[in-house]
């Protein structure tokens, strides 16, 4: 297991054992931009300083000023990445596709989860909205709040969020779902949409 600390401060605890730490799990298949998503949130709040009184924005920073994204390699076993948000800090561990079968064995204590899709492979659909189903049915997630994000929006070939949605049958999944379910769909690679993630992630925690 490695820890990507976030170096706008502090915290080296696991996130269970403070009270004022949160905790996530960020799952979905091998290559879907999971560990691209979780370093670009973190610089934006390291950069920015980002931590504001009513809502956390992006400083009106947007893709272009964000760089070259970092490399990634695949997640194999478990990372965590510590963000501070305006409410609490929240540490996030990050669960390799590899490890699907026993993903739930790292839901415990978790208070949301974000689940990642590539919405340019076509290929990967089926296995994923299982994937998807699993985390859904998780005994341990069933108060919990979920993102499902489809992200590589930045590339050619990507299908459209009602195209995604429609094939996973969202609307049937979220009338089902006991969890809240939000859909948003992202570029990690451009910056697309890390506002709308870091907000939402921002109200999932408690006051």
């Amino acid at each position: 297991m490695r820890r990507r600390g976030d170096r706008g401060g502090g915290g080296k605890s696991l996130c269970s054992s403070l009270a004022n730490i949160g905790s996530a799990a960020n799952a979905g298949a091998t290559g879907v931009g999971k560990t691209l998503l979780l370093k670009r949130l973190q610089n934006i709040l390291y950069q920015t300083d980002c931590v504001v009184s009513l809502e956390i924005q992006l400083c009106q920073r947007d893709g272009t000023d964000l760089g070259e994204p970092p490399v990634t390699l695949p997640t194999v076993g478990t990372n965590l990445t510590d963000l501070t948000l305006r409410k609490r800090r929240v540490t996030i561990r990050e669960l390799g596709g590899c490890m699907g079968p026993i993903w739930p064995s790292y839901f415990i204590d978790c208070t949301s989860v974000i689940f990642m899709v590539d919405s340019a492979n076509i290929t990967q659909v089926s296995s994923s909205c299982i994937q998807l189903l699993s985390v859904l049915a998780a005994e341990p997630l069933q108060t919990a709040s979920v993102l499902v994000l489809f992200n590589k929006r930045d590339l050619p070939c990507t299908m459209s969020l009602g195209e995604m949605k429609s094939l996973f049958r969202m609307d049937d999944i979220i009338a089902s779902a006991p969890q809240s379910v939000t859909t948003l769909e992202l570029s990690a690679r451009s910056g697309e949409g890390l506002q709308e993630v870091l907000n939402w992630l921002n109200s999932t925690q408690p006051d």
